[in-house]
């Protein structure tokens, strides 16, 4: 039985109803959660700029024993480096510094010969494009006092923020997301079982919920079986024998313009649980934010409905 997706007289109203929640929340929220990311994203900037002895020593040893400073240095110079810009400046391996930045670390079995010369290059690209106006001890070639250590790296842990805005809030928006669900299954004296502990798709009781849990679905072309992470599992209490579990994906957006890029990952999720678990799999989203008729549209037509976070009790229409 469709709870939502059948229903497109109402999905203008749910729409907007759904843009004000979000806007809601983001002015009041968002701001914090940047914070609070900038406040540890500051405290990791500072470590970077006491190891290179304020910026003014980014040696090769240094980098090849903290890689994962690489990004701060990035974004420490006027102007802040690109990945592929300070490639092409410095004139080194592109595969060592995606290495470094998505790994945080160096690639093993690159030459060492050539490794030190890279991170060598790298270091002086670093030091020769340092931003005067943040670091403004190096043209007085002494140290800086403390609120000036400070004062540049809160800029530049800005810098880095600002790099990675949208995930930030998008995943504060996800645990609040989870939040809501997980109120409303207590209150109905639903049992939490945390993933991580031993907590399997295929042994849920009823009554039982669990979220971020590992589903096995089975390759198209070689069969074999992988995971596939869910935001939340719910087995409802009145469950029978063999029963499969609701499952639930938790979706946010600030825009319509991503969201319609995006709209084929449920499609594709859902296409691998049917051919896994059958026609009675059960999958829905919860959406909070900009979802408009185009992609409510395409998600009706793959047979995915959905539940608004502004009208959360439409979760009892799903039987629990």
């Amino acid at each position: 039985m469709a709870v939502n997706r059948d229903k497109p007289d109402r999905w203008r109203q749910d729409i907007a109803q759904s843009v004000d929640m979000y806007n809601d929340w983001f002015v009041r929220f968002a701001p914090a959660a940047y914070r609070t990311t900038r406040v540890q994203t500051t405290k990791e900037v500072e470590a970077t700029l006491i190891a290179t002895n304020n910026l003014s020593d980014i040696s090769m040893a240094l980098l090849k024993v903290n890689p994962a400073a690489l990004p701060t240095l990035r974004m420490s110079t006027c102007p802040p480096l690109a990945v592929d810009r300070l490639i092409g400046l410095a004139g080194v391996s592109k595969n060592l510094v995606k290495v470094m930045e998505k790994g945080a670390k160096v690639p093993p079995l690159m030459p060492q010969r050539e490794l030190d010369s890279d991170l060598e290059k790298i270091g002086e690209i670093i030091e020769k494009m340092a931003d005067p106006d943040i670091f403004v001890w190096l043209e007085r070639g002494d140290n800086p006092s403390k609120q000036e250590l400070h004062r540049a790296a809160t800029i530049v842990a800005d810098r880095l923020c600002g790099a990675v805005a949208n995930p930030i809030i998008r995943n504060a928006q996800e645990k609040r997301q989870l939040g809501a669900v997980a109120e409303w299954l207590t209150a109905l004296g639903y049992q939490n079982l945390p993933a991580g502990e031993g907590t399997k798709y295929g042994d849920m009781q009823p009554g039982t919920f669990s979220f971020r849990l590992n589903v096995p679905i089975k390759q198209k072309t070689t069969r074999r079986s992988v995971n596939i992470p869910v935001d939340a599992v719910i087995m409802p209490k009145s469950a029978r024998a063999g029963e499969l579990p609701l499952l639930v994906e938790a979706k946010s957006a600030g825009d319509f313009t991503n969201v319609n890029k995006r709209r084929k990952e449920e499609a594709a999720k859902m296409n691998q649980l049917r051919r896994t678990y059958g026609k009675d799999v059960r999958f829905i989203l919860f959406l909070c934010g900009y979802f408009d008729s185009g992609y409510l549209g395409y998600e009706a037509a793959e047979g995915i409905d959905w539940v608004w976070e502004h009208r959360i009790d439409d979760l009892g229409e799903f039987g629990l």
